[in-house]
């Protein structure tokens, strides 16, 4: 008789200890597949927030002169911005080594107008990429497109009572309002919005741009060495990275990603112990049939590798069954968190390291009663009858 048989036979006869141990270590690889995906689709959502976030890079014009103020509150100084930044110049970014990174630049210029004899803060953008940017940005109506047109801030619409289809005089020149920003809460509340050459023409700052946002920090970004490639493409700036809320956002991912590797590393040495008792039990109520084994002419190493199979069938059964649970566990697990949008994907790497990881847990956990297997002698084996 070939030793897959013998083994094959063994599990049916003993189906309720080759249940218990796949249920084990199917307990295992389902809670360490679970929290493995779970943090996989959590940090790919942080991705693709962080990739909507915004702008992450700001360059305005270089000033020698500090304003002090925080959250709005001028506290003292004055900040004069000497110069604006040459539009054209901004064609040097496309240089830097890691240019690669850099997902929308958008160039702004900025000034105030009258409006019915009120100063009003105009902004003008590059379209395609400030509404991109701006994802949070909720118009009524639609963005600006070109020629006069304008959206307008929730103040701004309120102080002159604009309409959809309204018009504003603005240099004696009529602006059509075509979209309507919604509140903010923020500055941009108080600004009308053109397009860029409108605006650069109405404030008299052709070919010039107030400052310039960028969309770049993505996961791996290596922010500082752009923040530094910038400034040495464009000379007479400032840059700086907003990574704060990134940061943050990442960090707490990287807690949760560790301590899903710690109860990870506790469920697998559960897992391994379970595997190891059950073992070692098992040898205990087999010391007959080992014995008759030996006596008939198995060897030692017959009777390690049959034990060894065993555990390798149970563990791989509990390895397949136990990704299959885990991947069940996530899908019902992911619309709970973060309001549904976290998606799980297909991971055939995890897939396979499941099964092995099984199989390696339950060898190594058979080995040393295997090995005590293999050491019996017949004699002391028969004698236990």
């Amino acid at each position: 008789m070939r030793l897959e048989h013998i083994v094959l036979h063994n599990l049916r006869r003993r189906k309720g200890r080759a249940i218990f141990l796949v249920v084990g270590l199917l307990i295992g690889v389902a809670t360490v597949v679970t929290l493995l995906s779970l943090t996989d689709a959590l940090g790919q959502l942080a991705q693709q927030e962080i990739e909507n976030f915004g702008a992450n890079i700001i360059i305005t014009p270089h000033s020698d002169q500090l304003a002090l103020s925080y959250g709005g509150i001028q506290l003292g100084g004055v900040s004069l911005v000497a110069r604006e930044i040459k539009q054209s110049s901004l064609a040097n970014i496309d240089a830097i080594p890691n240019r690669r990174n850099v997902a929308t630049i958008a160039p702004k210029v900025l000034g105030a107008v009258d409006v019915d004899g009120q100063r009003v803060m105009m902004m003008g953008v590059d379209p395609s990429a400030e509404f991109k940017i701006k994802r949070w940005w909720s118009i009524a109506g639609r963005p600006v497109q070109q020629g006069r047109e304008l959206v307008v801030g929730d103040e701004i619409a309120r102080r002159f009572n604009l309409d959809m289809g309204d018009t504003l005089e603005i240099e004696s020149q009529e602006y059509t309002v075509v979209g309507l920003l919604a509140k903010t809460g923020s500055q941009d509340d108080q600004l009308m919005i053109a397009p860029l050459p409108v605006a650069q023409a109405v404030l008299g700052k052709q070919g010039m741009v107030s400052m310039v946002e960028i969309a770049a920090l993505c996961h791996d970004c290596p922010v500082d060495d752009m923040v530094s490639q910038l400034q040495q493409v464009l000379p007479g700036v400032d840059v700086q990275a907003v990574q704060q809320v990134v940061k943050t956002r990442m960090h707490a991912l990287g807690q949760f990603r560790l301590f899903a590797w710690g109860v990870a590393v506790t469920v697998v040495i559960i897992g391994a112990l379970l595997v190891f008792v059950t073992m070692m039990g098992a040898i205990s109520e087999r010391t007959r049939e080992i014995g008759i084994f030996r006596a008939i002419g198995y060897r030692r190493r017959h009777v390690l590798h049959m034990v060894l199979m065993e555990a390798a069938v149970v563990s791989a059964l509990a390895g397949v069954l136990g990704y299959l649970t885990g991947v069940a566990a996530t899908l019902a697990a992911l619309p709970l968190l973060d309001g549904g949008k976290a998606a799980w994907q297909w991971n055939p790497t995890r897939a396979v390291a499941a099964v092995i990881a099984a199989v390696c847990v339950g060898l190594i956990a058979s080995l040393q009663p295997a090995l005590r297997a293999s050491r019996l002698e017949p004699s002391e084996a028969l004698r236990a009858l």
